[in-house]
């Protein structure tokens, strides 16, 4: 695969040798790729081979050049190396980070996931005044069936657009296939209104505006707007509520209040009316795709079993609102209309039921590896991976290192050993990916938000690292390891990014070379195993673990039975989804797997006795492995067979609980205490015995 680099006129201090010997390339430096030198360019994509551009400033042209050469096959890939290394003060030593985002653009392209279809037919529905409304759709231009809901004011005496009118409006729904529903309680029928203001003029309390509502507050029931409104016959005061209901595609919203109050609102719908508005839906008709974010395990899902909630996380962190319970199936609902491909659902979630699929977690696995890898190779040093979202987090790095080529503001731009990394967005990477990331040799990860993100996103991030330096302390790593920079211009990113590159964090002698598996749970086992085998001195036994905030507490950790309380019903072995809690069939046992529980809190939502508490940590020693008992009885022996078939505890609880009932006394309370066969074989001899005395 041809890589094409430039220095762009000779603004940036490029090593060719350096960085081609780290790809095992032979590179070319170019001065001027997208302009004398675009010869270069035309034969590589000639050459039927994928070819990597350094330079995403003339990425447009690139593109249009490529149309106009003969022969062009070469699909193009194209990478920032100016503003996230070349244009910086210590642009001189960034070769080995520059080389490994060259590498990670020689990756193989994710493999495809399977998309969401948003259908549009260009219905638009504005709500709002009259006269905001009105202006809008004609600021629109032709091309969308524009209706109006009108919230007051005055509109043009000219009907150019359908109005529904009326109160309580309610809106769900998303691109194409939104729901608008209200109350149609105005005595004025629209539809038959013919604006010749008649009413308005005859109404003595003022009571009726040019919007063609009525106020009922205003109003004292002189009817003179009914009678000279008996032509059109548009007014009737007798005419009951109606709830109406009406299909949109799109939907802009200029109410004071939104009608739908969300950080993530679903696709198609808009507030405002500002030019980038107008164009988005001006685009919005036609047929639609997007990615399926997310993979969904409902046998792997804390959520609920056996009528018990257990985790919540991820509907509490979810900003659109895509995530629901189905207490009916006793799972989560991830409606994929709705979803914007945060990922926070899946980064909290403790078991992996929900993973995220774009791309998929091998994949991010390996591109961290790549670029850890060359850059460790270059020779580079205390790597700090800045993971950032494609779009404001993108464009403040890009910010950043414009404002230091220019020298302005004093800021020295992204750092020699922090090393940019887009996603899609910032809070689809967690602990697994975090410190996989550490195990393959970064000093440390640092994760850039800004006003983008929700607070729900913030404060999982926030856990999450919490959890994981708490780790990375325990086992004798010094520094910090995670960081969470809040910044919305350059001068603050860059004191955030020169603060992180000054003070590395220790982290393993050898880098790990496992594979990040799809599944969460195997990723933050091989992490974990390589961070304790490679840990710097002696670890404790155990590591202590924050709880954290309620549905974000640590993934790992054991249970805590209060065995004067427990009966052994085993009713938490049946909630586990993980399999940490198990049973012994030959002896009335609790035994628990610690490696398994994710600390879902189920089995202590289910515990009848509210004998189970949840203590997070991490267990260093083979135990943690290993089935060990929490709590045992004697067992209790049929007194008609003979047979174990409960616990001396739980049958002599039940008993004295029933002994007062009436229908347990005498031979009824004998059966409490036979096994099930006996109690049936028992029971249908009383039976029996009752039929031949009544002979």
């Amino acid at each position: 695969m041809p890589t094409l680099i430039c220095d762009c006129n000779q603004t940036m201090p490029l090593q060719p040798r350096a960085i081609g010997e780290a790809l095992h390339e032979d590179l070319t430096l170019h001065s001027t790729l997208c302009r004398r030198e675009a010869g270069a360019f035309q034969k590589a994509i000639q050459s039927g081979d994928d070819v990597v551009v350094a330079c995403t400033q003339e990425k447009r042209l690139f593109a249009e050049l490529a149309t106009q050469t003969e022969g062009a096959v070469s699909a193009i890939r194209f990478v920032n190396i100016r503003e996230t290394g070349g244009w910086s003060r210590d642009a001189a030593k960034a070769g080995p980070k520059l080389a490994a985002l060259l590498a990670a653009a020689h990756l193989p392209e994710p493999e495809p996931v399977p998309t969401v279809t948003y259908k549009s037919a260009g219905r638009l529905l504005i709500v709002g005044r009259l006269d905001e409304a009105e202006r809008a759709a004609d600021l629109l231009g032709e091309g969308l069936d524009v209706t109006i809901f009108s919230l007051g004011g005055q509109g043009a005496q000219e009907r150019r657009y359908p109005v529904l009118g009326g109160t309580a409006p309610r809106l769900t729904g998303w691109l194409g296939a939104f729901e608008f529903s209200w109350s149609n309680d105005n005595p004025i029928d629209l539809d038959l209104c013919t604006r010749c203001n008649a009413c308005v003029a005859a109404c003595p309390e003022g009571a009726i505006g040019l919007d063609y509502q009525i106020d009922g507050s205003r109003c004292t029931a002189h009817r003179d707007c009914v009678k000279v409104c008996q032509v059109a016959g548009a007014i009737d005061f007798e005419r009951a509520p109606r709830s109406q209901r009406e299909p949109f595609d799109l939907v802009l919203d200029l109410g004071a209040t939104p009608l739908i109050d969300l950080h993530a609102p679903p696709q198609g719908y808009f507030r405002g009316t500002e030019p980038a508005t107008l164009i988005r839906l001006r685009d919005g008709v036609g047929e639609f795709e997007k990615p399926k974010f997310f993979v969904y395990k409902q046998k792997l899902c804390a959520h609920s079993r056996n009528e018990q909630v257990g985790c919540n996380a991820c509907i509490d962190v979810c900003s659109a609102q895509a995530v629901s319970s189905d207490k009916a199936r006793q799972q989560i609902q991830v409606n994929p209309h709705l979803c914007v491909g945060c990922g926070a659902c899946t980064t909290v979630c403790p078991t992996g039921a929900l993973t995220y699929a774009y791309p998929r977690a091998g994949e991010q696995g390996l591109k961290l590896k790549t670029l850890l890898s060359t850059y460790a190779g270059a020779g580079g040093r205390d790597a700090v991976l800045l993971l950032h979202s494609q779009e404001r987090g993108r464009a403040l790095v890009e910010q950043l290192g414009r404002a230091a080529q220019l020298k302005l503001k004093k800021v020295q731009g992204v750092p020699a050993n922090v090393i940019p990394v887009a996603l899609w967005h910032t809070a689809s990477t967690g602990l697994d990916l975090w410190l996989s990331a550490l195990a393959f040799g970064a000093s440390q990860v640092a994760v850039l938000t800004t006003d983008e993100e929700a607070p729900a996103y913030l404060a999982g991030l926030q856990a999450q690292m919490a959890v994981a330096q708490a780790l990375l302390s325990g086992l004798g790593y010094g520094g910090i390891h995670l960081r969470l920079l809040r910044a919305n211009t350059p001068e603050a990113l860059d004191a955030a990014l020169q603060a992180a590159a000054a003070a590395p964090a220790q982290g393993p002698r050898v880098p790990a070379r496992f594979a990040v598996a799809q599944e969460k749970r195997s990723t933050l086992d091989l992490a974990l195993d390589h961070l304790v085998a490679q840990a710097p001195g002696q670890p404790a036994e155990q590591i202590a673990l924050p709880a954290g905030p309620a549905g974000l507490g640590a993934p790992f950790g054991t249970l805590e039975i209060d065995k004067n309380a427990c009966t052994l019903c085993l009713s938490c072995v049946s909630a586990c989804p993980a399999s940490a809690l198990q049973d012994n069939p030959q002896l009335p046992q609790l035994r628990f797997i610690e490696k398994n529980c994710v600390q879902c809190g189920l089995c202590a939502s289910t515990c009848p006795e509210q004998a189970i508490t949840l203590r997070p940590r991490l267990l260093l020693t083979p135990q943690r492995k290993e089935a060990r008992v929490l709590n045992e009885a004697q067992p209790y022996a049929c007194i008609r067979c003979g047979k174990p078939f409960g616990t001396l505890k739980a049958v002599e609880a039940m008993v004295g609980r029933l002994s007062g009932h009436a229908m347990f006394q005498g031979a009824a309370q004998d059966r409490l205490r036979m096994c099930g066969d006996c109690r049936v074989i028992d029971l249908h001899t009383a039976q029996n015995e009752t039929r031949i005395t009544d002979l």
